[in-house]
């Protein structure tokens, strides 16, 4: 392969989940890098004003509508992708559903919502692009894991800890299956972070309690989960791939 392709490779990313929260703080970094970002979010509204606060021309940033638990639906985005710039080097697969729920009660419905959706997001993203950047002979994967699948999950409920641990399954399981065609898929496992969702899943009242067991003594700066996307994307980053990048603020140790 040409190194001009690997270069006009390495300048297109595709961010699922983009619209707002962390996938806003990722897409934002990676842009600010040079590369062309398709933000993806099944809140199509949303992903456009930020595509058009990026690049008012649409020139290096677009939003589709993406429902993450399905394959053709990345599938359909590649093939967009492909068509707007060109085949991305680089996927956050970040969309995922949140939600607390009381452990022995949780309905059928709500565990099949939220596995499908944030164990398929990851898996088909994985198993699609993860081909196509495997045909070109580079690519780099990051997977939004979380504290709550190291630790069984404090303030989220017991399927939101179940999907986030199967996405560190996952993550292994890729990378090893693309180490050897240049792929890196590598996984990121955000502790409590200063997010419009950890304020909403958190009742106000216990919120300070979850501050205060925070060996650092605060929630983290989701800017920073940015600039370790932007770390685990680049062209150097060749020599990590299937670890787990822990951002905890001391809450889990190993």
């Amino acid at each position: 392969m040409a190194a001009t392709d690997v270069s006009a490779a390495a300048r297109v990313a595709v961010v699922t989940g983009a619209a707002g929260g962390m996938g806003s703080h990722i897409a934002r970094r990676l842009h600010s890098d040079g590369y062309r970002v398709m933000l993806t979010d099944v809140n199509l509204d949303a992903a456009q004003r930020l595509a058009v606060e990026l690049s008012p021309d649409a020139s290096t940033a677009r939003a589709a509508q993406h429902d993450v638990a399905h394959r053709q639906a990345f599938v359909d985005v590649l093939a967009l992708c492909r068509q707007t710039w060109d085949t991305p080097a680089v996927l956050v697969n970040n969309a995922a559903i949140t939600q607390a729920a009381d452990l022995m009660t949780l309905g059928e419905d709500d565990f099949s919502r939220v596995l499908s959706t944030n164990v398929n997001s990851v898996f088909f993203g994985c198993q699609v692009f993860g081909a196509a950047m495997a045909d070109r002979g580079y690519g780099r994967i990051v997977n939004m894991a979380s504290l709550a699948g190291q630790n069984g999950g404090t303030a989220t409920g017991g399927h939101y800890a179940s999907s986030k641990g199967a996405i560190l399954t996952a993550t292994k399981i890729f990378a090893r299956e693309l180490a050897a065609r240049g792929v890196t898929v590598n996984a990121i496992a955000p502790g409590p972070h200063d997010l419009p969702v950890v304020r909403q899943t958190v009742p106000a009242d216990k919120l300070d309690g979850v501050i205060a067991a925070i060996p650092v003594g605060e929630l983290g700066n989701p800017a920073f989960i940015g600039d370790v996307v932007g770390l685990l994307a680049s062209e150097g980053a060749s020599f990590v791939t299937g670890a787990c990048w822990d951002v905890n603020g001391g809450l889990y140790l190993r």
